[in-house]
């Protein structure tokens, strides 16, 4: 499956390096850098999951994981960690070329991670309760002006909340925004990014005052009209 998933992507214009095992990977890591990594779950030595937290330690990569059927609660807990999106093995290649497509939208290239063009001068920022996103840059700053530690995935959805401020967002409206394809088993993702950006932008994520709740419906990012800077 390694090797075709290799070939199809290769024949498909991309530049597709393949390895064995997580070992082979981190080798490989120390001399190239990568805009996505497909990886297996349940691999011989390290396990996918921790290769991917590791990786993201190293570099804004996209990673898509692929799991065997039934196995719900590794896609969880991939989600928990960040995972863009999921494939349950076995898999069709056009699927897998298609969800590689959306995943590299979304992923930051190195030289867009701290744009060179000021701010102030045509770029998006949103301010809210002592916090700054910048929406071209992706990056959050805290009350204390510290970047906020903020993985992609938890930067797409608040991105589509500081977009929609003030709306009423579904679960559906919000993972369709995102580019995430949700699937029964999996159908907590948007609640666990939820969760996440909660814990690092509430000052009691159990009680928001941003991004709140609508029982039933949806969740709504409240920004207060002159609460709220954007420009």
């Amino acid at each position: 499956m390694r090797d075709a998933v290799a070939e199809y992507l290769g024949a498909n214009g991309y530049d597709v390096t393949a390895v064995g095992d997580a070992r082979s990977m981190r080798e490989l890591v120390e001399t190239n850098a990568f805009h996505l990594a497909i990886l297996d779950i349940a691999m011989p030595g390290e396990d996918g999951l921790s290769l991917g937290r590791w990786l993201r330690s190293r570099m804004p990569i996209g990673i898509i994981y692929a799991t065997a059927a039934g196995a719900s609660i590794d896609r969880i807990v991939g989600l928990e960690l960040g995972a863009d999106d999921y494939m349950v093995k076995p898999y069709e290649l056009r699927e897998m070329l298609a969800r590689v497509r959306s995943v590299l939208r979304r992923v930051p290239q190195p030289d867009e991670i701290r744009p060179a063009k000021p701010a102030g001068q045509g770029r998006r920022i949103v301010s809210f309760g002592g916090f700054s996103a910048d929406l071209d840059g992706r990056m959050i700053t805290g009350p204390d002006g510290a970047l906020i530690d903020m993985a992609k995935s938890e930067f797409d959805v608040l991105e589509v909340f500081l977009t929609r401020a003030n709306r009423l967002l579904t679960r559906a409206a919000l993972s369709e925004a995102i580019g995430f394809a949700e699937e029964p088993e999996i159908s907590r993702a948007v609640d666990i990014r939820i969760m996440r950006l909660r814990k690092k932008i509430e000052d009691d994520p159990a009680n928001p005052k941003f991004l709140r709740t609508v029982r039933g419906e949806g969740y709504i990012f409240a920004l207060p009209e002159n609460g709220g800077d954007a420009h």
